[in-house]
């Protein structure tokens, strides 16, 4: 299953390509943010394969990672914790 998952920009290197540091509810990874140009420190992001895809608010965020963690070993199988 590929999920697109929420996380909180935390950190952005603007060099090329640009990647932020992005919180999955305590799950840190970087994270390419290419295709979300218009991102900032703080904002929510749909991630999917490691790369940003779309901006989200913080409550459609907390919904989708609320489901995500319902499922279990959704989260750390999808961010590859573990592996």
């Amino acid at each position: 299953m590929c999920l697109g998952i929420p996380g909180e920009i935390l950190s952005i290197d603007r060099s090329a390509p640009p990647t932020g540091t992005v919180d999955f509810g305590g799950i840190r990874r970087s994270v390419c943010l290419a295709y979300t140009p218009e991102a900032e420190i703080g904002d929510y992001v749909i991630v999917h394969v490691g790369f940003a895809i779309s901006r989200v608010r913080p409550d459609e965020a907390a919904k989708t990672l609320a489901v995500i963690r319902a499922l279990p070993g959704a989260l750390e199988t999808e961010l590859g914790v573990g592996q």
